[in-house]
């Protein structure tokens, strides 16, 4: 199944939103479409699959608290971080430079037997990206996202944040992988409603700064694995 990959860079966090926001509008609106359809005419919706970098930013999801957020607005402005509350899934979390943020805008109907098989997906594409590093990722019971030793309280930490949301069985928000992630921010707020547990990155783990351009190219393959999707990197095309 073809799937558009689209790195855009560094990108303010409601920008990169409003975007999902639009893919997802005329994803749904193809599928509305071609339900018209008799079966023999049927066609593929467009599916996407977007990386980003986000300027500082922590984001409150909509099962989330505020009192999660543990500075007050003259911090967040002495640390040049924005403050957005947003509709996926999840609590709070912080997104910055030094992360890979992805965001699969994808029709379920083809890759997932719904919201839980798809999330299972992007945090087993995370565990083989981190085997890939000699890193054991795994999933820590009544959490999302990937977590390293899950088998000791006191070392548990996470490496990656999940969010997402499914409207009319099309995804958009996804994960954030912490790679060279200034991971100090993360002290200004309870990651993911946890107040007992930390959260580490891949340069952190290896005692290195990653290639990022790397990672993302290890992550691609994986998610691509995992989901049975090719990824189209050439200039998609756009819709009137």
């Amino acid at each position: 199944m073809k799937v558009i990959f689209k790195d855009l860079g560094l990108m303010p966090y409601q920008q990169a939103w409003d975007y999902q926001e639009k893919l997802l509008g005329e994803i749904i609106h193809q599928k509305l479409e071609f339900q018209k359809r008799p079966s023999i005419q049927q066609e593929f919706t467009d599916n996407y699959l977007l990386f980003v970098e986000h300027p500082h930013v922590f984001t409150l999801g909509k099962s989330g608290s505020e009192a999660n957020l543990l500075a007050n607005l003259v911090q967040l402005q002495a640390k040049n971080a924005e403050f957005i509350t947003t509709n996926r899934g999840g609590d709070i979390t912080y997104h910055g430079p030094g992360q890979i943020v992805g965001y699969p805008i994808l029709n379920l109907d083809y890759f997932a037997k719904g919201i839980r098989d798809y999330i299972d997906k992007l945090e087993e594409a995370i565990i083989l990206c981190l085997n890939h590093y000699g890193i054991e990722g795994s999933r820590f019971p009544g959490a999302t996202g990937v977590w390293l030793d899950t088998a000791v309280a006191a070392k548990t930490r996470k490496i990656c944040a999940m969010g997402v949301r499914v409207s009319r069985g099309v995804s958009m928000h996804g994960f954030a992988f912490n790679v060279n992630t200034d991971l100090s921010y993360f002290s200004l707020i309870n990651p993911c409603g946890f107040n007992d547990k930390k959260v580490t990155s891949l340069q952190a783990e290896t005692g290195r700064e990653m290639d990022t351009e790397e990672v993302k190219a290890i992550l691609k393959e994986k998610i691509s694995e995992v989901f049975g999707m090719e990824l189209d990197l050439s200039t998609p095309k756009t819709h009137h």
